[in-house]
This record gives structure tokens, C-alpha cells and sequence, in this order.
């Protein structure tokens, strides 16, 4: 089945872009695809340990959307640069998520069969 990548580049500061990347990111995992997130910008702190949560009328939560994409076996990562402006290291992460650059990004966009999409 078709890998799906999910950019996600807004934080709390947008919620509703936030929570439409990982509701369709979620959405996704359920149907059985390969779900790969990537947190940028602001949306990075979102992959960190003790991190916020977000809530919007008719939408799960933000940490039951994750804990979603997480269970079905997708991957969470923060980009590299992002990670570091924000002082996050790979220990300040939920279990998971991992830290990766550009060029990580661009295998898993680029792929055969992968789609990307970007919020």
C-alpha cells in the first residue's frame, strides 16, 4: 500500500492546520498506509515528552490522534534544524519520535508510491 507523508509546519498558534495534518495522518494509519509525520517549525514542540496538548470542537485531541499514528507503526520525526532553535534533543522526545534533516525528508517524499502532503 502507498506510503503517505504528512508535513506539518503549524503549531497551537494554527490549530486548525495542526490538527487537520495529523487527523489525516491518523485517518491514514487506520486504513492500513505507511504514515510518516514530520513536525516543523512550530509543530515541532508537538513531538516532545510533556509537550502541550491541543484541543478543537469536533476533532480528538492532539495526543489521541498521535498516540494513533504511533500504535498503527507511523513514525513522528522533528526536523533536525527545528529541533535545534528549540533546544530539543533526541531524549526530550516521546517514545517513537525521532529527530531527522532534510535528506531523510526528501527519500520518504520522493519514494515510489509515497504521496506528500503539506499543512
Amino acid at each position: 500500500m502507498p506510503a503517505l507523508v504528512v508535513k506539518c509546519t503549524w503549531g497551537a498558534e494554527r490549530p486548525e492546520a495542526l490538527m487537520q495534518a495529523f487527523t489525516v495522518a491518523a485517518t491514514a494509519a487506520a486504513s492500513g498506509r505507511t504514515v510518516s509525520v514530520w513536525l516543523t517549525g512550530e509543530a515541532s514542540v508537538h513531538g516532545v515528552l510533556g509537550s502541550e496538548d491541543v484541543e478543537l470542537a469536533y476533532s480528538p485531541p492532539l495526543s489521541a490522534l498521535r498516540e494513533a499514528i504511533l500504535a498503527a507503526g507511523g513514525t513522528l520525526t522533528v526536523c533536525t534544524q527545528c529541533a535545534q532553535r528549540r533546544g530539543i534533543t533526541e531524549a526530550d522526545l516521546i517514545e517513537g519520535a525521532r529527530i531527522a534533516g532534510a535528506a531523510a525528508f526528501v527519500a520518504e517524499a520522493t519514494a515510489p508510491d509515497a504521496t506528500a502532503l503539506v499543512y
